[in-house]
């Protein structure tokens, strides 16, 4: 094995990658997007709204001035000035999503004095036409019926945010008529059905207080980023093989270099520019975190440590080598991309397994069914880096799971090979199991 030929192979892949318009787009504008579609839509939410002119239709005059009062009054989240932040306490999960009604109402006066309903909603619609309101609602004669139904009307319907408030403001309208004419008030039902704050906190294997929460999202990115680089630049490799084989360009580059130093070659070369992609992605989302670190040291989020990170890496490339030299087998086997499409499927379930499997690590991250799913190959490239992220895993579980990984690695890579080498000049028929099981024990 000549490494000066490998490293020729692992720069021509390289550069045939990373010098593509699609690597160089895919690589800059996913952090760019993610910016965007993380701030964009909080700032939309923050826009204020257009007036709302609403007509109250309500023949028994009951639901009307209760309802104008319950849209005239500010959400309670509203009139607070500050807001302490919590990661995982229901009571700010719940609030936070009201901040965005902020649609002023304006209630028009309509009278329907000996009118039928449906003169009442030619002259309606007539003023919604007209541009001199926006919406009108219809009260039931009999509002307080379980089965009675409202009607609204609006030239913005689709507008969720003000028909959300005003459902809302609707429920606690009629509540408040039905309990006036009972001896509860409203104010004592609010004090009963009062929900309770729960504060979540976790604590680690030294009994340490920390915040949760933060690292189930970060463990759910984490995999579902390395699920997604795999599959891309596992199909990368199954199509780069394809296309060398039915071009019969392994026939030339065999004669210049082994067909192990081409694999290897090409997988290394593959594996660095998926690499640097995750780099670059990595890279960004720090900076991202380094302008935002006074909002997330006051919600108690803790930055991942250079050491986990380093680990990230690692596991990646574990999975890169594990998948990928399946991916090229594969390649070697058929005699086309379509062809290569349809046995995918076999790498590309075992990876749709493990990421699943990382529910179970983001559930309880010590249990030990998490243990085995985070040293088992196939899983652990996957499972590990989540777990590194819940908790702190003892050096021991890290080294045996990276030392079972090598292993796996070294034996699917050898076993890869030992099928390129004799598929690589095999056209025309789609090899068989016991072909290429022939071809394996003959190597």
């Amino acid at each position: 094995m000549t490494l000066s030929k490998i490293f020729a192979v692992i720069k021509h892949e390289y550069k045939k990658i990373v010098l593509k318009w699609s690597f160089l787009i895919g690589t800059f504008l996913v952090p760019l997007l993610g910016l965007v579609f993380t701030f964009i839509p909080m700032l939309l939410f923050l826009i204020k709204g257009e007036t709302l002119r609403l007509v109250i239709v309500d023949p028994t005059e009951k639901i009307k001035p209760r309802l104008e009062k319950a849209l005239s009054e500010k959400s309670t989240n509203s009139k607070k000035k500050e807001l302490e932040p919590k990661l995982n306490t229901l009571e700010t999960q719940k609030e936070l999503p009201e901040e965005a009604s902020n649609t002023d109402v304006v209630f028009v006066d309509y009278s329907i004095a000996e009118k039928s309903a449906e003169q009442i909603r030619r002259e309606l619609n007539a003023m919604i036409t007209d541009g001199k309101i926006d919406a009108y609602l219809i009260v039931p004669e009999d509002p307080l019926d379980p089965s009675a139904s409202y009607e609204f009307y609006s030239r913005k319907a689709e507008d969720f945010i003000v028909n959300s408030r005003l459902k809302g403001a609707l429920e606690r309208a009629i509540r408040a008529e039905r309990l006036s004419k009972t001896k509860i008030s409203e104010e004592e039902l609010e004090f009963l059905n009062s929900e309770v704050k729960l504060s979540v906190k976790k604590l680690d294997k030294q009994g340490s207080e920390e915040e949760s929460g933060q690292g189930f999202w970060i463990g759910f990115v984490i995999a579902i980023l390395i699920y997604m680089i795999l599959s891309v630049y596992g199909q990368t490799i199954l199509s780069a093989v394809v296309e060398e084989k039915e071009t019969r360009i392994a026939e030339i580059l065999f004669s210049s270099a082994k067909p192990f130093e081409l694999m290897i070659g090409k997988l290394i070369g593959v594996g660095l520019a998926g690499l640097t992609q995750l780099g670059i992605w990595l890279i960004s989302a720090s900076v991202i975190l380094i302008f935002s670190l006074p909002y997330l040291a006051l919600v108690g989020f803790k930055l991942i440590s250079p050491s986990v990170l380093i680990l990230f890496f690692v596991y990646f490339t574990l999975g890169f080598f594990t998948y990928a030299s399946i991916f090229a087998l594969i390649g070697s086997m058929v005699t086309s991309v379509q062809e290569g499409g349809q046995f995918s499927f076999l790498p590309v379930m075992i990876m749709l397994a493990s990421f699943y499997l990382c529910f179970l690590v983001l559930r309880d991250p010590s249990s030990e069914i998490s243990f085995w799913i985070s040293i088992a190959p196939f899983s652990a490239p996957m499972a590990m880096p989540v777990v590194l992220a819940l908790e702190k895993p003892p050096i021991w579980q890290i080294t045996l799971s990276i030392f079972v990984n090598v292993l796996a690695v070294v034996g699917i890579v050898w076993l890869a090979s030992r099928v390129y080498r004799v598929g690589m000049l095999m056209y025309g028929k789609r090899a068989t199991i016991p072909e290429v099981w022939r071809w394996i024990k003959e190597s």
